[in-house]
């Protein structure tokens, strides 16, 4: 029996539900840090949708893979994630999951911190991220970091 009163199967379900939902956050952060996008794109709902909050909101599956391509060109991001709050209902959910970032971004390195908010389905029968928003509290340059600096010729 759960502690809500429910089935040992209802338990085991919840659980397994929350562990998917966690991983679904790690796989993403491990496409960004591979570079992998069209896994990252893979991650979303066919009518995901991800908020960067630097440009609109982009809207579709293949909207998402279109703008990783052109975001993760030069660019190199490597977030870190943690503390992840999740609130489940039934085949939808939603939670917070905080956010560590190291980039490199035009020759500069920087550290920043933040988290996504996050709305989840279960899609084909795995869970996907239904809507994806940044915050960011702070994306800083850091001295003297550790991007090579760019080769004046």
């Amino acid at each position: 029996m759960s502690r809500e009163g429910g089935s040992l199967e209802a338990e085991v379900r919840r659980l397994s539900d929350l562990e998917a939902i966690r991983d679904l956050a790690r796989r993403y952060a491990h496409c960004v840090w591979t570079r992998d996008v069209p896994g990252a794109a893979a991650l979303f709902t066919a009518d995901g949708c991800m908020d960067t909050g630097t440009q609109p909101p982009i809207r579709g599956r293949e909207a998402i893979l279109a703008s990783y391509q052109n975001l993760l060109g030069p660019a190199v991001f490597e977030p870190f994630v943690h503390n992840h709050v999740i609130h489940l209902d039934g085949t939808r959910a939603t939670g917070t999951c905080y956010l560590d970032l190291r980039a490199t971004m035009d020759g500069r390195s920087l550290i920043g911190s933040g988290y996504y908010e996050d709305e989840y389905a279960r899609e084909d029968g795995c869970w996907k991220f239904r809507s994806r928003r940044l915050v960011m509290r702070y994306l800083v340059p850091i001295e003297p970091g550790w991007a090579k600096p760019e080769s004046t010729a």
